[in-house]
């Protein structure tokens, strides 16, 4: 009896992986590694200039209402009924050259701590904002008013000159020292009481900087001793007990 023939099934192409939503999937190796970094500085780098935007506008809409937002959204020391002023009070400035005074750095620090995506820009803003504004509203004089951007200036110098230290990173020391030679002796002049300015907004603001790149490197070490973890790798400081042990047979 004759048995008919099976012809071997023909195999399809491999069509490339795609993520959800149709796009496709992130590149791996050196090449992916670089796509991801620079979009999380294109992301960073976006977010600082809304901040900056946001700065110039309400400075605008400022000027239109002969600076009345100076009082009602400026930080007044030791008021708990406008405490929510730490939010504000950072995006107002007293005329243009203030603002001016405030963004060059702003934006030159601010995009060394940008290329290391929005949500580091993020962070390191929001902890600066809530540790200087909190002690700016502890220490300043009674009834003083306190505006600008200044207190998160030096909160981003802070970051930038200490995260090298708790990083334990080469690259990021020699940033600091940058940042420490080009605006370290108006950083410091800056801290010298003296009428008008606020020095306590400055300190409070450089400590929150501080606190930042302490408490962010805490998170990037445990990320990477989990990503580690993920990947089979062991760090001296974790028995190897409590990871599995390849046995050949």
């Amino acid at each position: 009896m004759a048995v008919p023939s099976v012809s071997p099934p023909q195999s399809t192409p491999k069509q490339p992986a795609a993520s959800r939503g149709g796009r496709p999937a992130p590149r791996k190796g050196l090449s992916g590694a670089v796509e991801r970094r620079t979009r999380r500085s294109v992301e960073g780098l976006a977010l600082l200039a809304v901040l900056v935007a946001v700065m110039w506008i309400v400075e605008v809409i400022n000027a239109l209402d002969a600076n009345q937002l100076d009082t009602a959204g400026g930080l007044y020391a030791r008021n708990v009924d406008h405490l929510w002023a730490i939010f504000t009070s950072p995006f107002l400035h007293a005329g243009f050259g203030h603002l001016i005074a405030n963004t060059i750095p702003f934006v030159f620090m601010g995009a060394i701590i940008a290329l290391r995506g929005a949500a580091r820009l993020a962070l390191v803003t929001l902890i600066v904002v809530i540790v200087g504004g909190l002690g700016t509203w502890l220490i300043s004089p009674g009834g003083t008013d306190t505006i600008g951007a200044s207190g998160i200036v030096f909160g981003y110098a802070g970051y930038l000159l200490t995260r090298g230290l708790f990083d334990h990173s080469v690259s990021e020391l020699l940033t600091g020292a940058v940042v420490g030679v080009l605006w370290g002796a108006a950083l410091i002049a800056s801290l010298i009481p003296h009428g008008h300015v606020s020095w306590q907004g400055h300190l409070t603001g450089a400590l929150g900087g501080v606190i930042a790149a302490w408490l962010l490197a805490r998170k990037d070490g445990r990320r990477g001793v989990d990503q580690g973890r993920r990947h089979g790798f062991r760090s001296a400081h974790q028995p190897a007990a409590a990871y599995p042990v390849a046995r050949t047979k």
